[in-house]
């Protein structure tokens, strides 16, 4: 049996792999997904301190807190920049990186440097430290109903602050996997990340077909990538 933990992206919560948690669960293995600060069940702490540590903070506690070991560790999205981030002090608790429609960055890199512009919404700002929540395709529209309420403004730092990372992913010794959603209209992106992981031999690759909000489009098909990694 296998441990998972499950990091979502930005703007969202541990909500979004409820499914995935059941599917998994139902397997025997254990499914842990912390909830980042400042954002889906953590929303009422948000603030403008709130930024790229903290959340690499909020995945570290939880792991050293439950002496979780032998660590499946996925990042979504905006979560590839926050499990990269935790790789220094988790040490060898980890075993295996999934990068799920995520960013994969190297040391120095932030979410504003890797995509070249702002961080979204930036123009609109109705505060100065938050950018509102963009629009995300769901196939469901039961879940659609369900995340979209539940979807709130994200804290800039955690966009500019740059990661750290004292090795290269690659020369880790670590498991790493990239998933990739196919059907996604903005999936642009994200392609950098995929080319990199298809292209290199230290990479395990996958597609879904589904847009980016994978673990609420298609909770059965990602749970079965994963089992595969345990």
């Amino acid at each position: 049996m296998a441990t998972f933990v499950l990091v979502h992206g930005a703007w969202g919560g541990s909500y979004a792999f409820r499914a995935v948690r059941g599917l998994l669960h139902a397997d025997g293995h254990e499914a842990v997904s912390p909830s980042l600060t400042g954002i889906g069940e953590r929303a009422h702490l948000t603030g403008p301190h709130v930024d790229l540590s903290l959340h690499v903070l909020d995945v570290v506690n939880a792991i050293r807190y439950e002496d979780l070991r032998d660590v499946v560790l996925l990042g979504f999205s905006y979560g590839g920049m926050v499990v990269t981030g935790a790789l220094d002090p988790l040490g060898d608790r980890v075993r295996e990186v999934v990068y799920l429609d995520a960013f994969v960055p190297a040391d120095g890199d932030s979410v504003t440097t890797l995509t070249g512009n702002p961080p979204p919404g930036f123009p609109e700002l109705g505060a100065p430290w938050a950018a509102p929540a963009p629009v995300r395709q769901y196939e469901d529209p039961a879940a659609a109903a369900r995340a979209i309420p539940r979807r709130v403004p994200q804290p800039l730092g955690t966009f500019t602050e740059p990661v750290r990372l004292s090795v290269p992913l690659e020369d880790r010794g670590l498991g790493l996997t990239y998933v990739r959603a196919t059907a996604d209209p903005d999936g642009a992106t994200f392609e950098p990340f995929a080319r990199r992981a298809r292209e290199h031999p230290a990479w395990r690759y996958h597609e879904i077909a589904t847009t980016h909000v994978v673990p609420e489009n298609r909770p059965d098909e990602l749970a079965a990538i994963l089992r595969t990694l345990a």
